[in-house]
């Protein structure tokens, strides 16, 4: 009935905290991915993103599914900083949202090909930020955006690999909303 499915919704503690997974920390360091799987993944979603954003209609860049949507613009704009800013607050000494803010600005002022260009530039982006990173740093616990701890390695997944295909999946419905009848699942 429908005051038990309601009753269900409102267990939940938003925002939902992972119980299980990310955040627990075992005595034993474990590693579900070395940091080469996590580089090439990163890489290949970039490449993803490149491959939609050239299926984007130049005229159907302000599409927005309802008003209060990102457009396609913004959500090309925001796919091209997330993952290094992401990954930039989590090295970062004394991590915080400026350099967030600073990246959003910058890439509001971009236009579709300059947007087009930072995503291109993503793959080589990821080398450098993560390239010299030892497999350790990964390990270490850091505080996440609600100030929770975590491992960095782990919030690197959860929130840079993941939002990559999180959002490039709703571009990839954005494109199929404006017509692009012609994507598939092996786009």
């Amino acid at each position: 009935d429908s005051a038990a499915t309601q009753q269900i919704f409102n267990s939940l503690s938003l925002p939902i905290q992972l119980e299980a997974n990310f955040r627990l920390h075992s005595k034993e360091p474990t590693m579900i991915m070395t940091k080469a799987e996590l580089m090439s993944a990163l890489k290949h979603e970039s490449k993803i993103v490149l491959h939609l954003a050239g299926k984007c209609d130049r005229k159907q860049l302000e599409y927005r599914p309802t008003p209060k949507q990102r457009s396609t613009m913004d959500m090309l704009r925001y796919l091209s900083m997330m993952g290094p800013e992401i990954v930039r607050y989590a090295f970062s000494p004394t991590p915080g949202f400026d350099d967030w803010t600073k990246a959003v600005e910058a890439t509001a002022k971009l236009d579709y090909d300059g947007v087009v260009k930072q995503i291109a530039a993503l793959p080589a982006t990821y080398e450098k930020m993560l390239g010299g990173v030892a497999d350790a740093d990964f390990r270490t616990e850091i505080k996440d955006f609600e100030g929770q701890p975590t491992s960095r390695g782990a919030f690197l997944v959860e929130l840079a690999l993941c939002g990559h295909a999180a959002y490039r999946t709703q571009l990839f419905l954005y494109l199929k909303s404006c017509g692009q009848e012609g994507l598939d699942s092996s786009d």
